[in-house]
């Protein structure tokens, strides 16, 4: 905290202090004019109720100066005067630096059993899951979904089918969820124009088996193969070196809807899976991965 910040809240406090204890303080003091009766005169109701005036109850009086004394006695031992640490040094981050510490030091053991043991192995039992659940639905849900289905409007995989970009062997699967991916499809709507864009896209979704005029899939056809095929492949099968979806499978990142291939096609494509090693480090990785591989084809 600067100086400045920490002068203002220094002044914050002492103000909100000093207002409430000379405010405590006046209205043991103050007298209020009364009347004979001892209300202050103003009524309601065409005089049936009257604003009387009583002290304040001594019990009320004694518990409001036990808490200025407990609130001072607070911001001796605690932070809350500004940058002062308090008398006790005290404070939440070296509190949460100790349980961090006190959690790993029990966790330790148990994910250092992990990393002589394969994926295919740890995704079969039952205590590395649970971890791993835990850690990808605080880590990975929010693009990928609680359940692993994915999700189309970002490009995010379905994690529970058979279908895997960059392959499904143990160092590919830890390599995506430790270093990340990045994936572009270029956009090549000023290229091909929009009939270009229509007929690669039925070309494309022809390949999936749906149906699609002829002379679209035709010249589709040729589009695909000076333009596409580089990376999809001439069959359209995708390649797993570079993350190239296979168009023949019928399953899709961004939708298999004519629209949505046509988006793709005409404005490109940008898919980014963030790196987690920093995060989560090497160990619990592996509790994901193994997770993740035990949801392929279907779920466990």
């Amino acid at each position: 905290m600067s100086a400045f910040w920490s002068g203002w809240v220094k002044f914050l406090v002492i103000f909100n202090l000093g207002v409430a204890a000379f405010l405590f303080a006046w209205s043991q003091r103050v007298r209020i004019p009364t009347l004979p009766d001892g209300t202050t005169g103003h009524s309601w109701a065409h005089g049936v109720l009257r604003e009387g005036v009583r002290a304040l109850p001594r019990w009320w009086v004694l518990f409001s100066a036990t808490m200025f004394i407990v609130g001072f006695i607070y911001l001796v031992l605690y932070p809350g005067f500004g940058s002062y640490e308090g008398a006790l040094g005290w404070t939440s981050a070296k509190q949460l630096e100790r349980d961090v510490a006190v959690n790993d030091a029990k966790l330790r053991p148990t994910l250092e059993s992990w990393r002589s043991r394969p994926i295919r192995e740890l995704a079969a039992d039952a205590a590395v899951t649970a971890i791993g659940s835990r850690l990808y639905a605080d880590n990975c849900a929010a693009c990928h979904g609680r359940s692993a289905l994915g999700n189309q409007a970002i490009g995010a995989p379905n994690l529970t089918d058979d279908v895997w970009l960059y392959g499904d062997d143990e160092a590919t699967l830890l390599a995506s969820i430790l270093d990340g991916r990045g994936g572009v499809m270029p956009a090549w709507g000023a290229a091909l124009g929009r009939d270009g864009v229509n007929q690669v896209s039925a070309y494309v979704l022809s390949l999936g088996g749906y149906s699609a005029p002829e002379d679209w899939v035709s010249a589709g056809k040729a589009h695909f193969a000076a333009m596409c095929a580089a990376c999809h492949g001439q069959d359209g099968r995708g390649s797993r070196a570079i993350g190239a979806p296979d168009l023949t499978d019928d399953v899709w990142l961004y939708g298999g809807d004519f629209a949505a291939v046509a988006e793709s096609v005409r404005n490109g494509r940008n898919g980014v899976m963030p790196a987690w090693r920093e995060r989560l480090g090497e160990d619990q990785v592996r509790a994901v991965a193994a997770w993740v591989y035990a949801q392929r084809g279907g779920g466990a």
